[in-house]
This record gives structure tokens, C-alpha cells and sequence, in this order.
């Protein structure tokens, strides 16, 4: 390590986080120069991420959820930087980082600014950039509807809790999806377009996503009629509902959505009936884990045009 210097970008609500104060102690006691931001309000995260750069910090550090993940990342893409990122999960879900390896413990979390960063993709759709995925159908609309209240009290089951009072609103929509060599059209109940793995606080819709091979993981579910009938029972029984998929490995893909398919960006809602997703390669340099499930074991990856 060149230089044991970092910020640490934290989303306000963690300010008073004994863990995460703890943690900041540990790695100062360690010889590094750490210092921290607070966000308080929205656009604090990009206005910290140029304030840091332009004051020649070279390793950021994300406290937060998956939406301050996707702030930050977001931000460093605009700047085309060098500089790498270490996660540091504090949310409800923590999405990503639970599926890329990364510790859930504070301390254990920030020894990641020892290990090696590597470049991994971020997706982007109408100028928007997202670390994680882009979901879509019932699953999402549960995303966005679950209550704050609810996630403190339950963490990521309160998704699943939300979800189930109210399955008896489930129904399909109807989509259209285009990419190289891949056409699908029809009656879905869930949809992801995944960086990352998982979303919703752990329902894992792409399991073989990798972050840095260039390519988006496409996951449909179908929703023929009789599917929508009696999926409860069929997950009450075991049923392997993973085979139920459509999957493709793309490094775009174009989505026609009608009325009714709610589509969701690392937790944030995003509006639009032609959307058009891609992949931005290497754009952005995270320290993960050795042997990290989400980065490559081999670099000869095949990439479609």
C-alpha cells in the first residue's frame, strides 16, 4: 500500500454507529490517516466524492446501504478517477456487498483497505449508473413499499414479511426484451438485469453474475396463468422455482415495459417504458475479498457484440 490514507463517506444515520466508531479507532491505531464525511441530505454523497478527489484522497470508503453504494459509485464514474472504493455495509439489505464477500462487521469490513482492488463493470441505463441491478415486476414494487419502521425492526426480512402480506396483489406485466442474439417477449412476474447477484434483502434472481466479466446476467421469470395460480403452494412445497427462469448473459439488452412493471435501480424507482441497459467495463476499482464469488476466476470471458 503506497499511502495509508482514506475518507470514509457516511451516510447520516450511521453517525452515532459504535461499531463503525470502533472501526475508525482500530484502523488509526493501525497508522492510517482516516477521516470522515457524513451525508445529511441528497446530493451530499457526490459533492464529498469531489471533495475528496480534489483533495487527493485515492481511496474512498462507502458506509452505507446499497443506495449510498450506488452514489458513490456513481460519482467516481463521472470522474473517470483511479481512485478505489472499500464498502463498508451498513444498510438493510447490503445486496451486493453479502454477495460479493464482503463482512457485515465493521472492523473486519475496513480490512479490505489492505487487500487488492480489481476493476469491475457498472451497469448504466438513461445516464443512471448502478453498481448492483436493476429489478423489475412484483418483487421490486415490494422493494420500494417496504417501510423504513419495518426494516429496523426486521432487517431484510422485512421485505420478505412485506412481500407475503401482500401476496394477494400479485400479478403479471407484460415485457419485451432485445439484445445481441437474444429476443424475449411476454407475461413476467419478476425481472432482474444484474452487476450483482441478488436484491430485495437477498432474493438471489442472477446466482451467476460476475462484476467484472462486461456483461449484464438477465433473469426472467415467467408468468404463464397457471404459474400466478399456484406459486404460493409451489413455494410452500420446496419447489425449485430456479428452473423457472429465462437467463441470458448480455452486454446490453433494450426492455419495452407496459403498464403495471415496476422497475427498480439498487433500490431506487426508475420510470421509463423503453429502457435501454449496458455495461460500463472496469469502470470502477473496489478492494474485495480474495476469491470474491462475484469477480472472475478466469479472465478469458466471452463477450458478444
Amino acid at each position: 500500500m503506497n499511502e495509508r490514507k482514506a475518507l470514509l463517506i457516511l451516510h447520516g444515520k450511521q453517525a452515532l454507529n459504535e461499531d463503525v466508531r470502533a472501526a475508525v479507532e482500530g484502523k488509526r491505531k493501525q497508522g492510517w490517516e482516516l477521516a470522515v464525511r457524513v451525508t445529511w441530505e441528497a446530493g451530499d454523497a457526490p459533492r464529498l466524492v469531489q471533495e475528496a478527489l480534489n483533495a487527493g484522497y485515492t481511496q474512498l470508503i462507502a458506509g452505507g446501504g446499497d443506495g449510498t453504494l450506488r452514489d458513490i459509485a456513481e460519482a467516481m464514474a463521472a470522474h473517470s478517477t483511479p481512485a478505489t472504493l472499500v464498502l463498508l455495509p451498513l444498510g438493510t439489505a447490503n445486496d451486493f456487498a453479502r454477495a460479493a464477500g464482503v463482512s457485515l462487521e465493521p472492523a473486519q469490513a475496513l480490512e479490505l483497505l489492505e487487500a487488492p482492488a480489481h476493476a469491475i463493470d457498472l451497469g448504466e441505463v438513461g445516464g443512471q449508473i448502478f453498481l448492483n441491478m436493476a429489478t423489475g415486476g412484483f418483487g421490486s414494487q415490494v422493494t420500494a413499499n417496504t417501510s423504513e419502521d419495518l426494516k429496523k425492526v426486521l432487517g431484510g426480512a422485512a421485505y420478505l414479511f412485506t412481500g407475503l402480506s401482500r401476496f394477494s396483489e400479485l400479478h403479471a406485466a407484460y415485457g419485451e426484451l432485445q439484445g445481441p442474439d437474444f429476443q424475449w417477449r411476454g407475461e413476467l412476474l419478476a425481472l432482474g438485469i444484474g452487476n450483482g447477484r441478488q436484491a430485495g434483502g437477498g432474493h438471489v434472481l442472477c446466482p451467476q453474475a460476475l462484476a467484472d466479466d462486461g456483461l449484464l446476467d438477465i433473469s426472467i421469470l415467467p408468468a404463464p396463468q397457471e404459474v400466478v395460480g399456484t406459486l404460493k403452494t409451489l413455494l410452500a412445497d420446496g419447489f425449485g422455482i430456479d428452473n423457472m427462469f429465462v437467463r441470458a448473459r448480455l452486454p446490453w439488452v433494450e426492455i419495452k415495459v407496459s403498464e403495471g412493471l415496476y422497475i427498480n435501480l439498487d433500490g431506487e424507482p426508475l420510470e421509463g417504458e423503453s429502457l435501454r441497459f449496458s455495461t460500463r467495463p472496469g469502470a470502477l476499482r473496489v478492494h474485495l475479498p480474495e476469491n470474491s464469488p462475484v469477480l472472475s476466476a478466469s479472465k478469458t470471458v466471452s463477450r458478444p457484440g
